[in-house]
C-alpha cells in the first residue's frame, strides 16, 4: 500500500469511528488536529449531532482564540465557550510536572455533564497518533474519564493531519502548534495571570517583529526565546530588535536559544530520565 492509499485508509478509518459515536463533544482549542477533529465530524455526522467547546482561562492564548473563531464561523462547526478554573487549583498553579493532568481534569469535568445535558454520545480530544511519544499527563486524565482520541484510534499523526487538513481548505493545515501559556514556564515556577500575560505580551511582540513559530519561555526575570532553526540566523541578527521588545515587559535579561525551537522541549528532561 501505498502512502497515499495508507492516507486515505486511515480517513476512512476515521470517518467510521466518527460514525459509530453517532454524536460528539470536542474539546476544541483552534489548533491544527481539533480543528480537522470539528470540521470532518460535521462532515461527517452533520451540524446538529456536533459541538465543538473552548475552555477559556488565562492560559489559553489570545492568538489561538481568534484562529478558533474564525475556523467555527467559516465552516459552520456549532461552537460555545466555558470558563476552566484551573488556575483556582493549588496543584496546577504550583507547575509541577503533572500539570496538564488537573488542568484536563478540570475541562472534562466540564464537557462530560455539558454533551449529557446536550444528548451527545461521545466527548472526544484531538490527540493524535504522534502524542504517545511524548510525556502528556492530561492524557491520563482524559482515560479516568473515557475521553475518546478519535484521530489517534485511527492511526493519524501530526503530518497525515496537516495534509488533510490542507486537502480540506482548512487555513490551520501549517498553522505553528500553541499549547497553553502555561507550557512556557518550566516545571516548579508557579503559574500565575501575571506570568502568563507576560509571556503572551511577549509572544505577541516577537509575532510582530515577523517571526512565526517560536516560543517564549519564562524564567523569573529572564525570557529565554526559543525559534525555529529556518529564523534562528535572522532571530540572532535581529537580537537587539528582541531585547528591546521585551525588556518593557518585565524580563530584565533576554536569551536566545541556539539549539532553537523543537517540540516538547520543555519534558526533554523528563522524557531523558525516563529513557535512562
Amino acid at each position: 500500500m501505498g502512502e497515499a492509499d495508507e492516507l486515505r485508509a486511515k480517513r476512512a478509518e476515521l470517518e467510521r469511528i466518527l460514525r459509530a459515536c453517532g454524536s460528539i463533544c470536542i474539546g476544541y482549542s483552534g489548533g491544527v488536529d481539533s480543528v480537522f477533529l470539528a470540521v470532518t465530524a460535521v462532515d461527517v455526522l452533520g451540524a446538529d449531532r456536533v459541538l465543538a467547546v473552548t475552555g477559556r482561562s488565562d492560559a489559553y492564548p489570545a492568538v489561538q482564540h481568534r484562529t478558533a473563531l474564525d475556523i467555527v464561523r467559516s465552516f459552520g462547526v456549532p461552537h460555545m465557550e466555558i470558563g476552566t478554573e484551573e488556575l483556582s487549583d493549588p496543584r496546577y498553579t504550583a507547575n509541577p510536572a503533572n500539570r496538564c493532568y488537573f488542568c484536563k481534569t478540570e475541562l472534562w469535568s466540564k464537557l462530560i455533564p455539558l454533551a449529557a445535558e446536550r444528548g451527545l454520545a461521545v466527548v472526544a480530544d484531538g490527540a493524535n497518533a504522534d502524542d504517545a511519544g511524548d510525556y502528556r499527563p492530561g492524557a491520563r486524565a482524559g482515560r479516568e474519564q473515557g475521553i475518546r482520541s478519535p484521530l489517534r484510534e485511527a492511526g493519524l499523526t501530526k503530518r497525515d493531519i496537516r495534509t488533510l487538513s490542507r486537502e480540506r481548505g482548512l487555513p490551520t493545515w501549517d498553522q505553528p502548534a500553541a499549547p497553553c501559556l502555561s507550557s512556557r514556564l518550566p516545571y516548579g515556577l508557579a503559574v500565575t495571570p501575571e506570568r502568563l500575560r507576560q509571556v503572551e505580551a511577549a509572544e505577541e511582540a516577537v509575532r510582530r517583529l515577523g517571526f512565526r513559530e517560536f516560543r517564549v519561555r519564562h524564567h523569573g526575570d529572564a525570557a529565554r526565546i526559543e525559534v525555529a532553526p529556518d529564523e534562528l540566523a535572522r532571530a540572532t541578527s535581529h537580537g537587539a530588535a528582541l531585547a528591546g521588545a521585551l525588556e518593557p515587559i518585565g524580563f530584565r535579561r533576554v536569551l536566545l536559544d541556539v539549539e532553537g525551537y523543537r517540540r516538547g522541549a520543555l519534558n526533554e528532561p523528563l522524557v531523558a530520565l525516563k529513557a535512562s
